[in-house]
């Protein structure tokens, strides 16, 4: 651990939990009912983005054109149909080594936040039970710009009182990785080094950041 490094700044999708593929079922439950292909391909252009530009995505997919009013409709349609899927979510849905990655921070003295594009991450949080592992969380409900705008991972960083050159972020999207690097931040990247090119470090998951006689067998 870099001993600069005061805080880490979570995302949460893809980071801590992984919740993309019921983002998925959600997403192509609209674009079916709107007769719009969509696959798992398009699904990952929508991480680290809201809601409304993630709608927009899919009727731009279909060269369809909608009202505002309707957009709320399929948005508020779309995050029924998700939480209905999240009703599935437990502990046990945590990725490996989220659990004993935030441990060893913590035991380190560094202070642990969430910043996250997600407006449903307090439902998340509470189906894994791990509300109390921050100090800080700012989430989507909570900003008015999204990533890769860094207000989200500045406002995190106000909470915690730490500077924003003494925070970590660790992401799975080129949009988050881009919001921390806007922030003036370290960001270490989770998944394929050959997309997420602007983080500092990429590894395919927590576990990768332990040391050998933490991580979990």
């Amino acid at each position: 651990m870099d001993n600069a490094i005061k805080a880490a700044i979570f995302d949460l999708d893809g980071v801590l939990v992984d919740t993309a593929h019921y983002h998925y079922l959600a997403w192509r439950r609209v674009a079916e009912r709107l007769d719009i292909p969509f696959t798992e391909a398009d699904n990952e252009r929508l991480k680290g983005v809201s809601r409304s530009q993630s709608l927009e995505y899919v009727l731009q997919k279909g060269k369809e054109s909608m009202h505002a009013d309707e957009k709320r409709e399929w948005a508020a349609r779309k995050n029924a149909w998700y939480l209905e899927y999240l009703s599935a979510l437990n502990e046990s849905h945590l990725l490996p080594g989220a659990r004993a990655y935030v441990a060893w921070l913590k035991k380190a003295g560094v202070r642990i936040g969430l910043g996250t594009s997600s407006k449903n991450a307090g439902v998340i949080l509470e189906r894994l039970r791990i509300q109390d592992w921050f100090d800080a969380a700012v989430d989507g409900s909570m900003v008015a710009q999204t990533k890769p705008d860094p207000e989200v991972f500045l406002k995190c960083a106000h909470l915690l009182h730490v500077r924003p050159e003494c925070c970590l972020v660790l992401e799975d999207s080129t949009a988050g990785i881009q919001a921390a690097k806007n922030a003036g931040m370290k960001c270490i990247g989770i998944g394929d080094k050959h997309v997420l090119t602007e983080a500092d470090r990429v590894v395919s998951g927590l576990q990768e950041l332990l040391p050998s006689k933490e991580a979990s067998p």
